[in-house]
């Protein structure tokens, strides 16, 4: 077994690990079972990236998003290191060659989504590689149905280890989880004398800030004309993305919209400007972060409240990765928090727009009772909205909880760029037949930009290709379609195709079964999580670093020093801020109605600023709003 200071220094050019990496890495590499909780840009990827090169074999990763295992696909190449990708939505001919490299050798790590290991062919042609020497799961909390992300298909992960070796090492990592949703990890992942390493999720150069504004936008010019460098700026809409960017643009600050829906090359185009510092601000929904490292992000603002404090936590880490003071800053107005508790409302339609919805489905991908099952199904969501007028949320609720029932999978995959392998040897693309007048240019301009395509499928923009050929996109498409049924080529252009894959035969809607495990336990964490987040955010008085470290169980010292709450503790108190307080009191003591509140129960609610609201409650019982009996105040009648 090579030293893995060596390979670490070999690929990565590192002298020593980061905190934590280590004792994660050697765990494994003694065989045991280990789950790894490590904060975002933590490096989790080197603490199974470097085991997995040690114990030599091929090391398998489950992944969720298709966006997520190219970049890290990319990033191993990157580093001199062979790896692959493999996910339900890929041409048959292009597994094939996936397989071929496997069973060749020439692959180290190989990438796949989850619903991937519900194929049972592919499972048996991983038992016929004995290869694997090391199971990842990447992004782990989405094995929890606990986690903020669960996804089903996660929980048939430990069906390999009836496929592999006892010694084969399964691995966990993930940036965020709860001291309840790493025991599930370990409970539905079988682990066997797991060993759980829980760096700390202390951010200590991030300072947390929550403000209550009317003008959000206003206040993130603001907030972006008092820190320098560069930034991201959360929503949760796609339309709220160009809005934003638009506004900010006016205001004179170098801003982009980024989100899912996208074209793959203006994605990349804006990702590489704002990596190299030309763009300042990203203004995206939370398509954009994951996988992309950029040490230097100073300010992170959270126009829309995250639906848990799971996401907000991992995107607010994107700032101060460089352990320079960074900003963690989210906005919220008066409406925010009826808006949150909707949310959950309309996550979990009624009963009967479930099965009208399931039937509606159904009828669209032409199944009649009795079939479907185990069918892959190209799966156009904005037709379907369409043609039957359905809301959008209800819809993919439904197919969220259908999911989870077992009947239904909705599978949005990332858009895929185009991608190309060249299919004959080098020298025999000279003496090829007339193909059109650009055949020529394109293919030359494909062995420039993409080495290795007689090997493997390279990515590609038709875009570039054009500009480096001399034609047009279109004409760099009609070539490369002729090219392909030549077979000199083998061409997939780029596509955006979300599919359903039925789970189950078709079943009368009043025949289904929809567990409780799936829509009122679920519910009722959705509701806790929304609850936390709202917590956090109107908290006054509590460090919000320590409210994070709470929420995840981990221990925490009596304030961080510099998050807004901290710094307001010590300050004295602006007449805007007791007028908050005086709000804020009234509201608790209303809440506790016939109960009422003591001093000691103030002093705790309002924390740092405890003695403070006793004092005001002292003065508002002199001014006749509240009233004091046996120790306990009470609103005025």
């Amino acid at each position: 077994m090579e030293d893995i200071l060596a390979i670490l220094k070999r690929h990565w050019g590192y002298d020593s690990f980061r905190p934590g990496q280590r004792e994660i890495i050697e765990s494994v590499l003694s065989g045991h079972d280990t789950l790894g909780l490590m904060p975002t840009g933590g490096g989790k990827s080197v603490t199974f990236q470097v085991p997995g090169l040690a114990l030599g074999g091929l090391t398998l990763v489950v992944t969720p998003l298709v966006a997520l295992m190219k970049d890290q696909v990319d990033n191993l190449k990157a580093h001199g290191i062979k790896a692959a990708f493999m996910h339900a939505g890929m041409p048959y001919g292009e597994t094939s060659r996936v397989w071929q490299a496997l069973v060749n050798g020439g692959c180290r790590f190989l990438y796949v989504s989850p619903e991937r290991l519900q194929n049972e062919r592919f499972r048996e042609e991983l038992r016929a590689l004995k290869r694997v020497t090391l199971v990842v799961v990447d992004e782990a909390h989405c094995i929890s149905q606990w986690g903020h992300d669960f996804r089903p298909p996660y929980l048939h992960i430990s069906a390999l280890r009836k496929i592999l070796p006892v010694s084969t090492p399964f691995m966990a990592v993930t940036a965020s989880a709860t001291p309840q949703v790493a025991r599930d990890i370990c409970d539905v992942l079988e682990f066997r004398d797991a060993r759980i390493f829980s760096s700390s999720f202390s951010r200590p150069n991030i300072s947390y800030v929550v403000r209550e504004v009317s003008d959000k936008l206003s206040q993130i010019v603001h907030i972006l004309g008092r820190v320098s460098g560069t930034g991201i700026v959360y929503v949760r809409s796609r339309r709220r993305t160009l809005e934003i960017a638009g506004r900010l643009k006016d205001a004179g600050i170098a801003a982009e919209a980024f989100h899912a829906g996208m074209e793959y090359e203006l994605k990349e185009e804006r990702i590489n400007a704002w990596k190299r510092g030309e763009l300042r601000v990203m203004v995206a929904t939370n398509a954009f972060g994951m996988g992309i490292d950029k040490p230097d992000v100073r300010v992170v603002i959270h126009y829309d409240m995250p639906p848990s404090m799971e996401e907000y936590y991992q995107e607010a880490g994107r700032a101060g990765r460089d352990g320079l003071l960074a900003y963690a800053v989210l906005l919220a107005d008066r409406f925010d928090y009826a808006r949150m508790r909707r949310r959950v409302t309309e996550a979990f339609p009624p009963r009967e727009v479930i099965e009208r919805n399931y039937e509606l489905l159904c009828n669209f991908m032409s199944l009649s009772v009795g079939e479907g099952y185990g069918r892959l199904i190209e799966f156009d969501l904005q037709k379907f909205l369409s043609v039957f007028r359905l809301q959008e949320t209800q819809v993919r609720s439904t197919l969220a909880i259908l999911g989870g029932a077992g009947y239904l999978q909705y599978i949005d995959e990332a858009e895929n760029a185009s991608r190309a392998l060249i299919l004959c040897a080098k020298e025999e693309l000279y003496g090829l037949p007339a193909c059109g007048p650009y055949a020529d240019a394109v293919l030359r301009a494909l062995l420039r930009n993409c080495p290795g395509i007689f090997v493997e499928y390279a990515y590609f923009s038709e875009q570039r290709l054009a500009n480096d050929a001399g034609c047009t996109p279109q004409q760099v498409y009609d070539t490369l379609l002729t090219l392909s049924r030549m077979g000199v080529v083998s061409y997939v252009p780029r596509r955006r195709t979300p599919y359903i894959r039925v789970l189950t035969s078709r079943e009368y809607p009043e025949n289904m079964i929809i567990p409780r495990s799936v829509y009122q336990e679920r519910m009722a964490r959705m509701k806790e999580r929304v609850e936390s987040m709202i917590a956090y955010s109107s908290a006054i008085s509590k460090c919000r670093a320590g409210m994070i470290l709470e929420y995840f169980g981990q221990p925490h010292a009596e304030s961080c020093g510099c998050c807004d709450a901290c710094r307001s503790a010590h300050a004295p108190l602006s007449q805007a801020r007791i007028n908050e307080l005086e709000r804020r009191l009234l509201d608790y003591v209303r809440r506790r109605a016939r109960q009422g509140a003591t001093a000691a129960e103030i002093i705790h609610e309002f924390g740092m600023h405890g003695e403070k609201a006793v004092s005001i409650a002292e003065y508002l019982a002199d001014e006749g709003e509240l009233t004091i009996h046996a120790g306990r105040y009470f609103l005025s009648d």
